[in-house]
Formats: C-alpha cells, sequence, structure tokens
C-alpha cells in the first residue's frame, strides 16, 4: 500500500540578516551584489547565480570564445577558473601571460558575452595539478607552504601582484566582470592564513564584491571575511579502489539540510579533524556552492563513469536541498598543458595519492575535453533554464523536508522528495535517481501539502501516479502566471516567453508520469486544450490527458480578460527548447535539422531533434545567415553542434595494426599502497600499435573517436604525446589532429592482479588491449552562425 506523503510548510521566516557582513560592491556598480543571511542580492532584487569552471589554461585559446558560449548555451551565468600558478610560473621569474594562458583575454572575453567571472587564486589549487598548482621551484625552497611563513608569503605576494596586473580595470568598479574571487582551495584549519592571504590580495590591488573559500571538511574561516561556498560530487576517483561508492557521495541524492561533505579532498587530510562550526556557519551564510560535481575525473586505481542522470539529479536536489547558488565543478573538461621541466597533472612521482592522466582533464563534463557536448549537458540546461525565469523566487524560498524521511543513506524505499517554499508557494521537488543502485518505482503516489495562514492544503496530483525509477523533477505550486494562478502542474516548468502578446509558460512532461494542470478557477473565465479533458473540481479547472509535445498548447482567458498559454513539451523535445531575445523578439527557439524554428505561433514542429547550442544574444561580429549578413541585426542565434553527440556525419577510420600487445605489466604501486600507472618504457615495448593517418582535409574542429579496451592508452604524432586514457567502458575521442599527421596509439593491457576499480560491466575488457573501431566524428555549424 502507497504511503502518505505530506509535508507542512512553516510561517515565512523573520527576514534574513542583512547587511551584517563586510561584502561590499563597488559604489558605482549599477546593479549591486548583496550577502544576507540565506541568499544573495543582485540590483535588490534576490539572485541566483550559475557558475561553471572552465580552466583556461587547460584550453587553446582560439577556442575559447566559442567554448564560453557554449557555456552561457548552457544557463552559466558566471564563469569560474583556477588561476593555476604553475602553468604560469613553471620557471622561477619567467611569469607568463600568454597564448592558453593570458588570463585578461579570458576575462575580457566573459565580460565581453555578459558572463560573470570568479578567479579563484590560490596560491595552492589543487585541481589535480602538479604540486597543487605551487611550481616545483617554490616547493623546493625552505619555507612551509601554505602558512603565514614569510619565506612562503614573499613569492604569494609577488604571484598576487601578477595577477592584479593581469585584472586591473576588470573589477566592477570599473564595470568589469569579476563578482568572486575564491582565497586558496580547501584549506580547513588555517584562517589565520586564509585572512593574510585575502589581505595580501586587496593590497596588491585584486577587489571583488565577494571574497569566497571552500567550506567543506570542518572548515575553520576568519569570521566574516570569506562566504563559504559547498560541493558535492557524484562520486569520487580519490577513494580506495575497492572501496564502493562512497556514503560521503551517495549522502547526495538525498534530500537534506546538511551542507559540509566531508568526502571533498579527503585523500590529502584527516577527515577526523572538525575545527569549524557548520551550524554557525548555515546560520549566518546562505548555501552557496561551487563545486557540485559536473563530472569527475579517473585516477588510475579508480575509474568512476557517470551517466547524464547522475549529474542532473544530483543537480536538482541541491536546489531543493536549499541552494541559492549553482556551482560546478567541472562544466567545461581540459587538457593539461606539457610543461617545459616537468609534466604537469598530479602524480605519484609528486607525492600525491592519485595518479592522474598526464594530458587529459576532460572531467566527463558536460562539455567535455575538446568541447564535446554531452547529455548531462541538456540535463543541467533545464534547471538553469527554471532558474532563469524563476531564480529570484527560489532564492527566496526556504527549503522544507516532509513528514517521513528516509531512514539513513541506505533506505531505497522511502520516496526522496522536498519543497521549497514562501508560505504561500512554492515548487516541488522529487529525486527517484540514484548511481550504482537503482530506486524502485513509487506507485500509487500523491503529495499533500498545508501552507499556513488559512491557505488551501493542495493535494497533488488529483489521481495518484506512479513516480518510475529514475525520474527527478520539479513541479509548480501555485505559481502566478501573468495573472493566473497555476495551482500546481504534473511537469516541469521550463520557461516563459511572450508570444502572440500574450505569456506563455512552457513546461516539461516527466516520463511516465501523465501531466496535469490545476488552475485556480477564480482567476480564469475560459480555458481550452487541443486534446484531454477540462473539468471544474473544487473551485480548480482540471486540465488532464494532455498529449505531451509542440502542440500541447493549453489557452486561458483570465478574470482580467488578458490571454495566457500554457505549452506542455515532451520530455526530449524540451530537452532542445532555448529562449532569449532574437531579432529584437523574445522567442522560444527550438532545433532540429540544421534549422532554427521560432515560436510566433509556439506551435513548434520538430523532428529529428539534434543536439545544438544557441547563444543569444549574439557575438560582436556580424550575424550570418546561409552565408549572407542580417542587417541591423544586433542580437541572434549562435549554433553548433558535434556529431555522434547529437547530429553531423561519421566517417570510419582506417586502423592498421603495427603490433600486437605483449604480457601485462607487473603491477606497482605508490602513495597509500595505491596503484600507479605503469612505466613510460612499457610504451615501447609492450603496449599494442595501432596507426590511423589524419586526412589532409578533415574538416576543423573534427574528433577521432576509438572503441577500445585495455588498461592506459597513449596516442602520440611523432615523438610528441597528444592525447592519453584510462580505460573505463567509455569512448577515447581525440581531437585537434593535425591534417596529414601520422597518429600512433598504444595501449597496454591491465594485469590481473592489479588493484584498479573499473565499472563492473567493463572489467572483462581490460585484459585485452586493443582498438576496435575507429570513426571520424565532424562538426559543423549551422545555417544561423556568427560570422
Amino acid at each position: 500500500m502507497p504511503r502518505p506523503h505530506r509535508l507542512r510548510v512553516p510561517a515565512p521566516a523573520t527576514p534574513p540578516l542583512a547587511g551584517h557582513l563586510p561584502f561590499a560592491d563597488a559604489p558605482n556598480a549599477p546593479d549591486p551584489i548583496e550577502v544576507t543571511s540565506r541568499w544573495l542580492t543582485r540590483a535588490g532584487h534576490p539572485w541566483f547565480p550559475v557558475s561553471g569552471e572552465f580552466h583556461y589554461s587547460r584550453c587553446p585559446e582560439g577556442e575559447w570564445e566559442e567554448e564560453l558560449l557554449k557555456m552561457k548555451a548552457g544557463g552559466v551565468t558566471a564563469v569560474a577558473s583556477y588561476v593555476i600558478w604553475i602553468h604560469h610560473e613553471e620557471i622561477e621569474g619567467r611569469v607568463r601571460f600568454d597564448g592558453n594562458r593570458d588570463l585578461r583575454r579570458f576575462a575580457e572575453l566573459c565580460a565581453r558575452h555578459g558572463l560573470d567571472f570568479i578567479p579563484r587564486i590560490g596560491p595552492w589549487s589543487h585541481a589535480e595539478v602538479r604540486g597543487g598548482g605551487l611550481p616545483d621551484w617554490l616547493l623546493s625552497r625552505d619555507c612551509t607552504p601554505r602558512t603565514d611563513d614569510p619565506a612562503y608569503l614573499e613569492p604569494v605576494r609577488g604571484w598576487f601582484a601578477a595577477i592584479a596586473e593581469q585584472l586591473y580595470g576588470l573589477d566592477r568598479g570599473h564595470g568589469g566582470p569579476i563578482i568572486a574571487i575564491q582565497i586558496e582551495n580547501e584549506l580547513y584549519d588555517q584562517p589565520g592564513h586564509l585572512l593574510t592571504l585575502k589581505r595580501m590580495a586587496q593590497e596588491a590591488g585584486l577587489s571583488a564584491p565577494l571574497w569566497t573559500s571552500t567550506a567543506w571538511g570542518g572548515v575553520q574561516l576568519p569570521p566574516d571575511e570569506l562566504l563559504p561556498l559547498y560541493g558535492g560530487y557524484p562520486e569520487a576517483f580519490w577513494t580506495e579502489a575497492d572501496g564502493g561508492w562512497p556514503d560521503t557521495c551517495r549522502k547526495h541524492y538525498f534530500f537534506t539540510h546538511q551542507r559540509d561533505d566531508e568526502g571533498i579532498g579527503a585523500d590529502l587530510r584527516p577527515t577526523t579533524v572538525r575545527g569549524g562550526d557548520p551550524d554557525a556557519l548555515a546560520d549566518r551564510f546562505p548555501w552557496a556552492t561551487c563545486e557540485l560535481g559536473g563530472g569527475m575525473a579517473v585516477a588510475y586505481h579508480r575509474r568512476p563513469r557517470l551517466d547524464a542522470a547522475d549529474i542532473g539529479a544530483l543537480g536538482l536536489a541541491k536546489i531543493g536541498c536549499g541552494s541559492v547558488w549553482q556551482g560546478y565543478y567541472m562544466f567545461h573538461g581540459g587538457t593539461n598543458p606539457l610543461g617545459e621541466q616537468s609534466t604537469l597533472q598530479e602524480s605519484h612521482a609528486t607525492a600525491y595519492p592519485n595518479d592522474l592522466p598526464v594530458l587529459t582533464y576532460d572531467f566527463q563534463a558536460p562539455l567535455g575535453e575538446y568541447g564535446q557536448y554531452r547529455p548531462s549537458y541538456d540535463e543541467l540546461r533545464l534547471q538553469h533554464l527554471i532558474l532563469a525565469d524563476f531564480g529570484h523566487l527560489l532564492a527566496s524560498m526556504e527549503s522544507v523536508l516532509p513528514e517521513r524521511l528516509p531512514d539513513g543513506q541506505h533506505d531505497r524505499e522511502t520516496l526522496r522528495w522536498a519543497l521549497r517554499g514562501d508560505g504561500a508557494s512554492g515548487f516541488l521537488f522529487v529525486n527517484n535517481h540514484q548511481p550504482h543502485e537503482p530506486l524502485p518505482d513509487h506507485p500509487g503516489t500523491s503529495f499533500t501539502v498545508e501552507f499556513p495562514g488559512g491557505a488551501r492544503t493542495l493535494t497533488l496530483p488529483s489521481s495518484p501516479v506512479t513516480v518510475p525509477a529514475g525520474a527527478y523533477f520539479c513541479w509548480p505550486l501555485r505559481l502566478d502566471v501573468a495573472g493566473v494562478r497555476l495551482e500546481w502542474a504534473s511537469a516541469q516548468p521550463v520557461c516563459t516567453v511572450e508570444v502572440g502578446g500574450r505569456a506563455v509558460l512552457v513546461l516539461a512532461a516527466t516520463d511516465g508520469i501523465a501531466p496535469e494542470l490545476a488552475l485556480d478557477a477564480a482567476t480564469v473565465t475560459s480555458v481550452s486544450a487541443p486534446t484531454g479533458d477540462i473539468a471544474e473540481v473544487d473551485g480548480r479547472v482540471l486540465v488532464t490527458g494532455l498529449r505531451p509535445g509542440t502542440d500541447a498548447l493549453v489557452e486561458v482567458e483570465t478574470a482580467e480578460g488578458t490571454r495566457v498559454g500554457l505549452l506542455v513539451l515532451d520530455a526530449a523535445t524540451a530537452r532542445t527548447v532555448y529562449r532569449g531575445e532574437a531579432w529584437g523578439a523574445e522567442r522560444l527557439v527550438l532545433c532540429a535539422d540544421g534549422v532554427v524554428f521560432d515560436g510566433d505561433e509556439v506551435r513548434v514542429h520538430s523532428t529529428a531533434v539534434r543536439s545544438s547550442f544557441a547563444v543569444l544574444p549574439a557575438p560582436e561580429q556580424a550575424l550570418m545567415v546561409d552565408g549572407e549578413t542580417v542587417a541591423g541585426a544586433a542580437d541572434g542565434v549562435f549554433a553548433r553542434y558535434r556529431v555522434g553527440t547529437g547530429g553531423g556525419a561519421t566517417v570510419e577510420a582506417p586502423v592498421v595494426v603495427v603490433r600486437p600487445a605483449g604480457p601485462a605489466p607487473e603491477p606497482a604501486t605508490g602513495v597509500l599502497g595505491r596503484a600507479s600507472v605503469p612505466a613510460d618504457e612499457y610504451f615501447d615495448t609492450v603496449a599494442a600499435e595501432y596507426r590511423i593517418d589524419v586526412p589532409e582535409d578533415l574538416p576543423e574542429g573534427s574528433l577521432l573517436r576509438l572503441c577500445w579496451s585495455g588498461d592506459v592508452g597513449r596516442a602520440y604524432v611523432g615523438d610528441g604525446l597528444v592525447a592519453d586514457q584510462f580505460f573505463s567502458g567509455r569512448v577515447w575521442d581525440i581531437g585537434r589532429l593535425p591534417a596529414g599527421a601520422e597518429l600512433r596509439v598504444r595501449v597496454l593491457p591491465l594485469h590481473a592482479d592489479a588493484e584498479v576499480y573499473v565499472p563492473q560491466d567493463a572489467r572483462h575488457a581490460t585484459r585485452t588491449a586493443a582498438v576496435t573501431h575507429a570513426e571520424w566524428v565532424t562538426s559543423r555549424a549551422w545555417s544561423v552562425r556568427s560570422g
């Protein structure tokens, strides 16, 4: 028998503490940023930022602009990036900000496209970088890093001065994009040193309304000086090979008000140390995040593999938990630069507990190492569309948990749900997905939400539904839509658009749940729908039996005589929706078959929908349509899609076997007794080797996609390493290959005794080193793009 799912919304809480924190925006900022104890504000209104990590020094500068536009298209409003010291000053005294290290140009590109910028200046970054980003020459000095040792602070002062010089004039006081600066990273027990670093950065000339610190691991912070930011990952490469799915990751698929994640970075600090007061921080600061897992790296000894739903469900759960700032690490993967004196990845050779790939830092992110689009991009973008239109409401709504909570982190039977509410309206969140251990269907489900102050109790939907295994969604409750009160919708809000003189709320159905709309009858005079049934029940107009799609537009005339539309899309079509200003008019944009369809009549017919990106407004260059400039177009659509991950064409790549693999190298171990990457010599002697010729006429931006098996793969052009990967059952993409080159791919098999975690369904394939198939994945632009 189904159990009741009931929740009582408390009366609105006392107003948040405002103005009590010493975070001050520039006096002349047109949209001042402030912090209250429960949310952030911008221009005097609650503000719900979305930040995504993208490391400029791990991406060729020629690709920055397009990749930033893809991030913006995905709903990212702020770009965060470590400023990795060793990438800029590998050799002492030679500080480089040229080429892919051009911090200023990267920040200016963010500003140009309306993206905020958050430099994470260290000096210690971690970021799976050699020495955590501290240069070798510094670590060889007689000093104690990450303390107030004067011998350490002296070079740090010079480093901060170099950063400040690059970012001069890009602060908010000069109209620049820098909204926050992070000091250090994952330093949990040195509040005095954190304050010293903040003061040094300010003295160097750095300025931002928000100064932040990572807050996991029982952090101790200098009082009211740094805004604590939290995180949570769906998986972890830094735990033991045989440790199973960590409980510190499992917890993020529940609705809870616990912010700290003691698991992040736990390989580099004792988890038993707890000097901070998490409850005091929660009372004084809003729940803001900077490291929600947009993916996960792979270490040699542990190679997690994530699905899009793993990332999407975690993100949605955090909104339901009370997050007021969605910050992702990583949102865009990258490639480690090769140093002049050494490789620059975290490794056993540098006394770190994990061996990471030499080059790839793909992170299984929504946008990959070469800008590949992945399905997790769509999962997060749908949530970001909600925040773009309703984030100002959600930011000021408190998270409320139901009466019946799961019985611990291993309870897979109790439905996980929560509400964000303000006492009069809200958003209901459900998560029925987690990695590794599927959650069951929940038949006969309905929800009862009691609002305070005599407001009507809602029991929804009108008939119980089955919440399918793997589903996660957000439903609006008592939402005002241009004068119509939507009592509830068993479909997720996407965005609102103005079409034909009326507001249209776009919603996305959840696969397996029939959408139902309930309107307050007192706010409407007529309702029509293309399909389904309309009935008035208990003061509500119920619309049921809708067939979700581009024609499922419910037309409503309000009690004030205006018109409102409610468009319920099926889940697949909703993933292609973009909303913005195009050619001077607000439009609902769906993308299919290389054509941009606008929503002048909202009914957008879309077949063979393909993955796409759209950014509004367009870049500063002239807008092109079918090769012709669009005169006078200030705004437009920038769009590109990649094949194999959503459109275009693939061409088989012939693979020549040069030599078969020899016996697998004997296992070796390093720090903490964890398995180490086989020595370089094995790639020259026992690795299987394949030759793939790169076509002379290969289109720019194409990828080589390899289906392969084994342990470790490395790819070379001449004697130069151009790509590497640890096998986890995923395809291996290699990009940025020079036309006409001869590529050599070498693959080692995994020794049977190696203590390495590989997902169970791929474990059998580690014993055979082979490239089984290869294809070229081309990319091409739409007919509408920046010129």
